[in-house]
C-alpha cells in the first residue's frame, strides 16, 4: 500500500515546476502500477499547447475555470470544477485557464517523472526497466 501526501511532494524531483503550470507527481512508473497521477496547476491567463502522442490522459478539474481547445477539430469546450476530459485520441490541445486550475491527471502508460515537453508540447516515451526503478528507488 502507498499513502502519500502531496506535502511530502514539494521541493522534491517530484514537484516539477514552469511558468504556466506546476505538476505534484503523486505516483510514477517506479510505482509500477501501470498509471501515475499527477496533480496539476494550470495558472490563470497562461495559454498551454500540449500533445501527448505517447500517453493517454484523464483530466479531472477540481477547482477553477478554463477553456480546453481541440486542435485538430477547433472545438472548444469549457471546463469547471467536476469536468472531465479524456484524450483516448492522442489530441494536440490548447488549455486557457481563466482562473487559477487545479486538476488531476492520470497518464497511461505511466510516466517516469524525467520527461520533458518537447516544442510540441509532447512527452517522450520512458520506459523503465527493473534496473532503472531499483537505483531510481
Amino acid at each position: 500500500m502507498i499513502v502519500r501526501s502531496v506535502d511530502e511532494i514539494d521541493g522534491t524531483d517530484r514537484d516539477i515546476q514552469t511558468p504556466n503550470w506546476r505538476s505534484r507527481r503523486i505516483i510514477l512508473a517506479k510505482e509500477k502500477v501501470g498509471f501515475s497521477v499527477h496533480e496539476t496547476t494550470l495558472y490563470a491567463g497562461t495559454v498551454n499547447d500540449f500533445w501527448y502522442a505517447n500517453h493517454v490522459e484523464a483530466v479531472f478539474v477540481v477547482e477553477g475555470e478554463g477553456e480546453l481547445t481541440d486542435k485538430e477539430t477547433g472545438k472548444t469546450y469549457q471546463l469547471r470544477p467536476g469536468s472531465l476530459y479524456l484524450l483516448d485520441g492522442h489530441e494536440h490541445h490548447q488549455l486557457r485557464p481563466k482562473t487559477q486550475m487545479r486538476t488531476v491527471c492520470v497518464f497511461n502508460p505511466p510516466v517516469t517523472g524525467q520527461e520533458v515537453h518537447d516544442e510540441n508540447g509532447v512527452y517522450p516515451l520512458i520506459i523503465e526497466d527493473d534496473e532503472t526503478v531499483a537505483a531510481g528507488e
